[in-house]
């Protein structure tokens, strides 16, 4: 009687561990790899660098371009896609080129036909691979540190700058995030966003704008652009080059 106690016990245990398992994705590290190798042979700008977490132990791909002005922005993608996919290229080159060191960071990904609802499980790694970069350019020396990210970058960073921030951290710039609001951050935020943009970003846009709270927040919208800003890529920039240069000094 008691064996079978034991087995049937084991049994149920196997099946929790089975379900949490499901219930909470892993990241593809297999296709961060498969990116990371396709993208660091024809670097142009930067350097890779990879650091690791503590969870897992994993390590990451990042694309480093410093300056010497003491000032960085780290650049966080949105879903599925790599630290030099597109208008995240854009901005961690032209970035800087206006004077801000940035280390774009390759966030955890899932599969290629995942869903956006898949991804929050992710968040607490996301959250520990910007404050591996946070660290990073600290011990590079820049003491002014902002977070630029787009989509579900920006929920990811959300879930950093709403727990404890490194003091480093001074801004956030949130571009195309699709939550209502921005309570319990205590950062000034750029709250950007295209005319054209998602259905569910343009819907909460009031909602976060009447959360902004700390000094130099702001809420901005780009005309005629859409959730990727294409075409309209400079003034992507500009608007966030303008806020870092008012909310790092």
């Amino acid at each position: 009687m008691k064996k079978n106690m034991v087995l049937d016990l084991a049994a149920g245990l196997l099946a929790l561990f089975s379900l949490t398992a499901l219930a909470e994705p892993v990241a593809d590290y297999a296709r961060e790899k498969k990116w990371a190798d396709e993208i660091v042979p024809g670097l142009v700008v930067g350097d890779p660098v990879y650091l690791q977490t503590p969870r897992g132990h994993h390590k990451f791909l990042t694309l480093f371009t410093p300056t010497d002005t003491g000032k960085a922005a780290i650049v966080v993608h949105g879903m599925g896609i790599h630290p030099d996919w597109g208008m995240v290229g854009t901005l961690r080159t032209e970035l800087a080129d206006r004077g801000f060191a940035t280390l774009s960071i390759q966030m955890p990904i899932l599969a290629a036909d995942a869903r956006g609802e898949a991804y929050p499980p992710t968040f607490p790694e996301a959250a520990e691979r910007i404050a591996e970069a946070v660290a990073f350019l600290k011990a590079k020396g820049y003491k002014q540190i902002a977070i630029v990210s787009h989509s579900m970058g920006s929920r990811m960073s959300r879930a950093y700058v709403t727990g404890k921030p490194d003091p480093a951290v001074k801004a956030w710039a949130s571009l195309g995030i699709s939550v209502d609001d921005y309570t319990a951050v205590n950062l000034p935020i750029l709250d950007l966003y295209g005319d054209n943009d998602l259905p569910q970003v343009l819907a909460n846009a009031g909602k976060r704008k009447q959360s902004l709270a700390a000094k130099d927040s702001r809420q901005l919208t780009i005309a005629r652009a859409d959730h990727f800003f294409t075409g309209k890529e400079s003034e992507m920039v500009a608007a966030v080059a303008d806020f870092l240069n008012a909310t790092l000094k």
